[in-house]
């Protein structure tokens, strides 16, 4: 049985060392013309300010994937052959399958600006976007982004760490408030600003301009704003890579279609991680999931499939953290999902840094929290929401899920007076 894996981000990877654990006969390859060994996505902006290294992103020395006998090809895929099941490659010979998994990823979302093709015009997904990225700045002395998420902000700081300054232009009326409750969404547009960084809400990109040698020299605004730069960031989200399934018979919607196990709507070709929309059924909307983790227990489950078993993929309750420069962020369970009966909790310090919220409803108990600022154990916080907690329960136990260091201020008695506070 020989099976191929195109992608070596986590989802790939994943399900390459779990094949091998299920399946030791197998021959299994990893297919990608990024990059020879697997790496940490997520690392890219510590790369570029200098806190890691590229070979410190690897998730396992080069020689594992030898001493696991899981053969590595640096090629891009040009087409897929699913009547021949055969793979052709921009360079060297064609590889058949006998069982094909699709993990091509995502990629930076383009809405057709004017513009978007100039030099300088880039997103922040991969290695080749760091590349770009390191010789970009050698002429930048200020950069424009576009979109108000989660990479716009690692390519803020990216940026502002090499003293350049940066103006970002988000369509939202605060940063991220299709995401966040306007309170924690405010309080990112307060540290943005901070830091020095220009914000502008309500606002679209109309264009991109060029110099004569078909550089970005500025970004023009729907207000007419004209942004003098030299980096364009383009950060409004992604969109899951399907651009080697454009030209065959494999279904297709927002992702590539997949059922609940992952196999898509031809034999022997499964697809997992971002570029994998899994068909819910029963009138509910299907599943988009592009994060680390998700990636992760995805490659896992479609390994499994592969190998014969049957298995099906559980998100579980759906959790994310992240770093607004110095804010940290984490969420668990549902919030901002405006669900029937929510309710919430709110605590936030005087000093702005810091704020709590515990969503609830009266049928169910707690069904989320957010948190910035404070850091709170990830096993607690999601094992009160599946015992579905009261508010009040989980009030009297809040300390329990404290993990902020030795040395950080605890603010349990505070919140806990507030929200009780809210509840009567």
């Amino acid at each position: 049985m020989n099976v191929c894996i195109i992608g070596n981000g986590v989802t790939g990877f994943t399900a390459a060392i779990r094949l091998r654990e299920r399946r030791p006969d197998w021959k299994i390859t990893m297919i990608s013309g990024e990059s020879t060994h697997p790496y940490s996505r997520p690392a890219l902006m510590y790369i570029f300010m200098g806190h890691m290294r590229y070979g410190d992103t690897k998730p396992f020395a080069d020689s594992f994937w030898t001493e696991r006998r899981i053969d590595l090809v640096r090629a891009w895929v040009t087409r897929i052959d699913t009547a021949n099941r055969r793979l052709e490659l921009h360079r060297g010979e064609p590889i058949a399958y006998d069982k094909l998994l699709l993990a091509t990823g995502s990629k930076s979302n383009r809405f057709g600006w004017p513009g978007q093709d100039l030099e300088g015009v880039q997103g922040l997904y991969d290695l080749m976007d760091l590349r770009r990225l390191y010789e970009n700045v050698k002429t930048t002395r200020a950069a424009v982004i576009v979109g108000g998420g989660l990479i716009g902000i690692e390519l803020a700081e990216m940026l502002h760490t090499r003293h350049i300054p940066v103006t970002f232009i988000v369509r939202e009326e605060s940063f991220w408030d299709n995401v966040l409750p306007r309170e924690e969404s405010g309080m990112i547009n307060r540290v943005i600003r901070k830091a020095g960084i220009g914000l502008l809400l309500e606002r679209n990109l109309k264009s991109i301009e060029g110099d004569a040698k078909g550089r970005v020299r500025a970004a023009i605004t729907d207000r007419g704003e004209t942004l003098d730069c030299q980096i364009v960031g383009l950060t409004a989200g992604v969109s899951p890579n399907l651009d080697l399934v454009k030209e065959t018979s494999i279904d297709t919607g927002r992702g590539i279609l997949v059922d609940p196990s992952l196999r898509t709507s031809v034999d022997a070709v499964y697809a997992a991680g971002d570029c994998a929309e899994i068909v819910k059924g029963n009138g509910d909307r299907n599943l988009l999931q592009q994060v680390w983790y998700t990636g992760k227990m995805q490659g896992r489950v479609v390994a499994d499939v592969m190998a014969g078993d049957e298995a099906i993929y559980d998100p579980g309750i759906w959790y994310n953290s992240a770093k607004f420069l110095d804010l940290e962020y984490q969420t668990y369970g549902r919030v901002g999902f405006k669900v029937e009966g929510e309710k919430s909790l709110f605590w936030e310090h005087e000093s702005g840094l810091h704020a709590v919220r515990i969503v609830h409803t009266d049928g169910e108990g707690v069904i989320g929290f957010n948190l910035m600022g404070v850091r709170y154990r990830h096993e607690v916080c999601e094992r009160w929401i599946r015992e579905q907690r009261s508010p009040g329960w989980v009030l009297d136990h809040l300390a329990e899920a404290n993990f902020d260091g030795e040395f950080f201020r605890r603010h349990e008695n505070e919140i806990v007076g507030v929200m009780k506070e809210q509840i009567q």
